[in-house]
């Protein structure tokens, strides 16, 4: 079409989508929701995709995202309200603050999540500790930017380098890699890493964004306990960190035990996310309810409330996630990781490039990764003495670079901290890209010693 090759043509078409879908929100100030689903059908119709196949793609990834963040969401979401309202937030912020000092709590927030992160799906941690973020800045006066980059970067760099987190732990499979020494490996990239890209730039950014966050989202997360016995902090911990407590049993039991045995399949559900934080969920019923005073009616009563904040953001993020599967179901992200297959580079970088360019088409760290492994693979088998295991973190840390207005995470970090999309790139993408670079240099300096 228009004299261009078929691929060519795709190319632009994302690009011209991309640019118009950013025009439509900044300049004539579209909803996101809206736009996005503006920019999907855009994309199908004018990419040669069936008109049958166009509201089915996007029904797909709507659905596909919200199936599982939408659920998340929402628990996180009331778990965190109960943490909020007994005090529980406040207690961890007050220790927080007391540990680190008001200076450092930035280091405190990285750390944190960092640890918190390891067996936490991003969506899942983010929705634990952003009632932390808030409630840390306004007890501090430190700037929400400051307070939330750290958090996010921790979180982030775990989800992209660190099993068990999907994208990696299939990576492994595909590259034939071995998960103790991924995990090992990952661990001494994604610490640092977190730490440039967390503390040191949020700093930096926080003078220039110090962010304003949303009264509403503050005015539920981040309130004054009514309480003035707060949960004790070990309390408070236990219940915040069940969920990880039992992915990490699940992840023991899948290493234990055979498949198809009952103990490993018991753990398999206990340990999966939605049930984790349910399970948690209930427990704050009464840890951070009846043991606090508060009763039923108006525990049921704060969890209705809990999710009206969140209803904009859920289907923000469910857009995005239609839109990215239209990128998909187009081909746009295997044109470009084909492309990029052609080039006569270093296997590592390679596998970093190919999961980029992926990443910045579809949107999705664990498509990029995924995709990215599958693409690369054969281009290895002819390559003798690559070291698989730097292969899967690679390829996890070029899943992480330039997120965007098709990443569901890109949405979620914008309307939580009240950004405009200008501000969101500015801090968030460039994080999140800051992170895949410097990931992928420390790979680089570890593939000379290993």
């Amino acid at each position: 079409m228009f004299g261009m090759s078929h691929e060519s043509y795709l190319l632009l078409d994302a690009v011209v989508t991309i640019i118009g879908l950013i025009v439509l929100i900044t300049k004539f100030k579209v909803h996101p929701f809206i736009a996005l689903i503006i920019a999907a059908g855009f994309l199908g119709l004018t990419s040669g995709m069936p008109v049958d196949k166009i509201i089915k793609a996007f029904q797909d990834g709507f659905g596909g995202v919200l199936g599982f963040v939408g659920i998340i969401l929402a628990l996180g979401t009331m778990l965190g309200k109960m943490m909020a309202e007994s005090g529980g937030a406040d207690q961890i912020a007050q220790t927080l603050i007391r540990a680190f000092g008001k200076d450092k709590v930035q280091w405190a927030m990285m750390f944190a999540a960092f640890l918190v992160g390891i067996p936490l799906f991003f969506e899942i941690g983010f929705v634990l500790l952003i009632p932390l973020v808030f409630i840390v800045a306004r007890r501090t006066g430190v700037s929400l930017i400051k307070i939330g980059i750290p958090l996010l970067a921790g979180l982030s760099a775990v989800h992209g380098l660190v099993p068990p987190h999907p994208g990696p732990l299939l990576a492994i499979g595909v590259f034939g890699a071995d998960i103790g020494k991924t995990i090992l490996y990952g661990l001494i990239v994604a610490l640092p890493t977190a730490i440039i890209a967390g503390p040191i730039f949020g700093t930096f950014i926080a003078k220039y964004i110090p962010g304003n966050p949303s009264q509403e989202l503050v005015d539920q997360l981040a309130r004054e306990p009514e309480n003035k016995t707060l949960p004790s902090f070990s309390i408070t911990l236990i219940t915040v960190l069940l969920p990880v407590f039992l992915m990490l049993l699940k992840t023991f039991a899948d290493v234990a035990f055979a498949e198809g045995n009952v103990v490993r399949n018991w753990m398999d559900m206990i340990g999966h996310p939605i049930t984790a934080l349910l399970l948690a969920l209930l427990l704050s019923l009464y840890t951070f309810g009846h043991r606090q005073g508060i009763h039923s009616k108006q525990i049921l009563k704060l969890l209705d409330a809990s999710l009206a904040p969140t209803a904009a953001i859920i289907l923000i993020i469910g857009a995005g996630g239609g839109f990215k599967q239209m990128l998909v179901t187009s081909g746009v992200g295997d044109v470009i990781g084909h492309m990029a297959v052609n080039a006569q580079i270093n296997p590592i970088l390679l596998a970093w490039l190919v999961a980029a360019v992926i990443r910045v088409a579809t949107g999705s760290a664990t498509v990029a990764t995924i995709t990215g492994a599958g693409i690369v693979v054969p281009v290895v088998g002819m390559i003798p003495g690559v070291n698989r295991e730097l292969l899967v973190l690679a390829t996890g840390a070029g899943s992480l670079v330039l997120s965007h207005v098709n990443d569901a995470g890109f949405w979620l970090v914008k309307q939580y901290f009240n950004m405009t999309v200008a501000e969101t790139f500015k801090t968030w993408t460039a994080m999140e890209t800051i992170l895949s670079v410097v990931a992928l240099i420390f790979i680089m300096l570890l593939s000379l010693v290993v």
